[in-house]
């Protein structure tokens, strides 16, 4: 029996100090929130009462389970507008800071309570971002105002409008720190890539959010509370379309993955192989820090890889064309090309399939991954614990002339990364030999 390739993505990763701390920091500041707001009592209780409302809507209209960035964005809108609520209708309103975390925390649980009902509560990391994110923005705003020193400056003109739309930019853009922390204490990829890739998903429904809070919590100063449900039928407009795309693309998703199992259905390669060399390609694409629509497409390039073996007469003996001539590589890549050009995937996908067997230094990144992360699951097949650590040995010797010598490090950085977590199994000792043998090889 062939040994299973030792790959295992690092999602189930120990929950890391980051994490912890983040979770601890907002649970310290929602109990300590509830209880002063209890003890205390509710400073213009109408105003609180309309926008827990409107957070509870927004939550009970959520999409999904909390992982994406935001899914529940009438709900975040609601919560960073009252967080910035300074007037109501001319009239100064007297909340403080925690009075607006313990309104937020108190509408969310509240219209959280269907969803863990069935079964799909909110992303605990994703609700203690928004604990924070709301605090940091009532924080920033809430004590100028109730003090007289920001109307004082600003006056409630323009130079007011832009203060609201500052803070909202800086509340972003400490949400989107604190997601790539986590991802990044979770997971062990780079930060910096993260960070970026947090910074452009924000230019999506990030922006329709920030833009509706603002746009609430200055239309609430003129017009009153009438205006949170006039500002929130356009966004919750946006939440339906974005959810018909998200339909979409996993619609689009199972097609190529349905495409991609043709060459496992008619015996060409072995089952799951096209799925272990996707992981693997988008593993080491987040590890180089490539963004996320280039790791779609190298993940879709990476599960049509084989379909042009299709053509073939005889299938390759365990569909391995990394061992075949160049020439037969390139004529099968080339064919798989014009297959995914049919099926209506991407350009850039076929692209990536017809460039795969080409000299690497011709290629681009995305071939070159794929070509490495193909070659290691043909070569990590072989019989006993040595093909793991064979396949690693043999790339890193063919480095410079068949791959690329920065893919294959992150190859080995992937492999390691992936080790001793729980919920995971480890790679083994022939995967930690391998990486253990090349960095002794690099010392030398």
């Amino acid at each position: 029996m062939t040994a299973r390739p030792a790959f295992r993505l690092p999602a189930a990763v120990t929950v890391a100090a980051v994490t912890v701390a983040v979770r601890a920091a907002a649970a310290l500041l929602a109990v300590g929130a509830l209880g002063a707001t209890l003890w205390y009592g509710v400073e213009d209780p109408g105003i609180a009462l309309a926008f827990g409302v409107l957070i509870a809507v927004g939550e009970l209209a959520r999409w999904g389970s909390g992982k994406g960035r935001e899914p529940a964005p009438l709900g975040a809108a609601g919560a960073l507008a009252y967080a910035l609520v300074g007037e109501c209708a001319g009239r100064p309103s007297h909340h403080g800071v925690l009075q607006v975390v313990a309104i937020v925390v108190a509408a969310g649980l509240v219209g959280a309570v269907p969803h863990v009902a069935l079964g799909r509560g909110p992303c605990l990391d994703h609700i203690a971002r928004r604990v924070l994110s709301v605090g940091f923005a009532a924080l920033c705003f809430q004590p100028l105002y109730n003090s007289g020193q920001l109307t004082a400056v600003t006056g409630h003109g323009p130079a007011y409008a832009v203060v609201i739309v500052t803070l909202l930019a800086l509340t972003a853009l400490c949400d989107a720190v604190l997601a790539a922390a986590m991802a990044h204490d979770r997971s062990g990829w780079p930060f910096g890539p993260l960070l970026r890739e947090e910074l452009r998903g924000m230019s999506g429904v990030g922006s329709a959010v920030c833009a509706t809070g603002a746009v609430m919590a200055l239309a609430v100063a003129v017009a009153g509370l009438w205006a949170l449900p006039v500002f929130s039928f356009p966004l919750l407009l946006t939440q339906l379309a974005f959810r018909r795309y998200a339909a979409v693309r996993t619609t689009y998703r199972q097609t190529i993955a349905s495409l991609a199992r043709a060459t496992e259905i008619a015996g060409y390669t072995p089952a799951g192989h096209a799925r272990r060399v996707a992981d693997l390609s988008r593993a080491m694409g987040r590890d180089l820090g490539l963004p996320g629509p280039d790791l779609g497409v190298l993940e879709y390039a990476a599960l049509m890889h084989d379909i042009g073996q299709l053509s073939l007469v005889d299938p390759v003996p365990a569909g391995a064309t990394a061992a075949l001539p160049e020439a037969e590589q390139r004529r099968i890549a080339l064919l798989g090309g014009a297959v995914v050009r049919q099926t209506g995937v991407a350009a850039d996908v076929a692209v990536v399939v017809e460039r795969q067997a080409d000299p690497f230094h011709e290629q681009p990144l995305a071939a070159r991954i794929v070509r490495t992360a193909n070659a290691y699951d043909e070569m990590a097949r072989e019989q006993g614990p040595h093909g793991p650590l064979g396949a690693l040995e043999r790339l890193r010797l063919a480095t410079g002339r068949d791959h690329q010598p920065e893919v294959v490090e992150a190859l080995a950085r992937v492999l390691a990364r992936g080790r001793g977590r729980p919920g995971e199994r480890r790679p083994g000792a022939a995967g930690d030999q391998a990486v253990r043998t090349g960095r002794a090889g690099e010392r030398g």
